[in-house]
């Protein structure tokens, strides 16, 4: 396949502007270099476009109201039924309604204090179930509810952080995108160091823990290794660890998550700017010769580069340009409207 053919095939715009001109060359590069759009497969929409894959996964996953949902009748259901079960577990209690939803969190977000446990066959294989339930709903929670959570305070956060800013709304909303997992981890950080304060303070004014006492029952339950030995006793004490807990746990595993997510991205940034960098040789111009034409044009050195920075893989580049072939009906080295036209009469 010609030079041009593979450019055609993997560098233009989307497949409901497939016919090129000429004059037009200039105007493709430039959108290339922009976000491009992503084609899927798929029929196109009512106004007529095609919807992109973005926007096609985002459908497939659960939605936020679907996850609260699961998550309120996961306890609504806990505690109804260790409410009827309530004389069969043992430890310090408060109030029957109060103590059967304290232990349902505590067992969902695998706290486990150990104030309050089951003490009969049938409560024990009841908190078995719960817990594996409410695990994986609480991690579908942490998807939803702490993107929500952070993506809210993380305008607020990248203003504050430069109010003396020059330059216009978009560059600014530009300058956050490239940092957006440094400014989502900043933000969770900043949250978990406030819910530390604060169930820090209030175990130590309210449960009358020490101060080291109440720091080390919040980092046992943040991190929901739970020893037991220190917890929330008190009528209020559960009414706050209610939500605390949930919040606490919720944002901790958030923090994790995005303190992974930079230490990646980072690595990417430092091979990015190597494979940017480093020299191109007399091997390299050979490897990104797709076409064995002894010449490498700019779509194939494009995926050369991409491959060594990991986006693309050779079986990908195959597949492309396999169904490019089959979309090319006429075998004229590009596609074009008669094209497609012409495929679905064969079809």
């Amino acid at each position: 396949m010609a030079d041009n053919s593979i450019e055609q095939a993997l560098i233009e715009n989307p497949p409901n502007v497939l016919k090129w001109k000429p004059s037009e060359r200039a105007k493709r590069f430039r959108r290339c270099r922009s976000t491009p759009s992503d084609p899927t497969d798929q029929k196109p929409a009512e106004n007529g476009s095609v919807p992109k894959a973005k926007e096609l996964f985002k459908e497939k996953r659960p939605s936020f109201m679907l996850v609260g949902l699961l998550l309120f009748a996961y306890l609504l259901v806990g505690v109804i039924i260790f409410y009827l079960f309530m004389d069969q577990l043992s430890g310090k209690t408060t109030n029957r309604v109060l103590d059967a939803l304290y232990f349902v969190i505590v067992t969902m977000t695998s706290v486990g204090y150990g104030d309050l446990f089951p003490n009969s066959d049938t409560t024990k294989l009841l908190a078995c179930a719960f817990v594996f339930t409410g695990m994986a709903i609480i991690a579908l929670f942490i998807s939803k509810a702490a993107d929500y959570l952070v993506e809210k305070q993380e305008v607020l956060f990248f203003k504050a952080l430069h109010m003396n800013m020059k330059g216009s709304e978009a560059k600014m909303l530009g300058a956050m995108e490239t940092n957006r997992i440094k400014y989502k981890f900043y933000t969770v950080a900043l949250l978990l160091a406030m819910v530390i304060v604060a169930g820090t303070v209030f175990l130590w004014k309210v449960e009358k823990l020490s101060l080291v006492d109440s720091f080390y029952c919040v980092c046992a339950t943040i991190t929901t290794l739970g020893y037991g030995d220190k917890s929330f006793s008190s009528k209020l004490g559960r009414v706050f660890a209610v939500f605390w807990i949930t919040t606490s746990t919720l944002i901790m595993a958030q923090f994790f998550m995005y303190l992974a997510e930079l230490y990646t991205e980072r690595r990417q940034k430092i091979l990015t700017k190597w494979v940017i960098n480093r020299r191109i040789t007399t091997m390299d111009l050979e490897a990104a010769d797709i076409d064995d034409d002894r010449q490498v044009g700019a779509a194939e050195f494009v995926l050369y580069k991409l491959k060594e920075l990991g986006k693309i893989s050779q079986e990908e580049i195959s597949c492309f340009l396999e169904e490019f072939d089959k979309l090319d009906v006429d075998q004229s080295g590009t596609l074009s409207t008669y094209d497609l036209t012409l495929g679905q009469t064969i079809q």
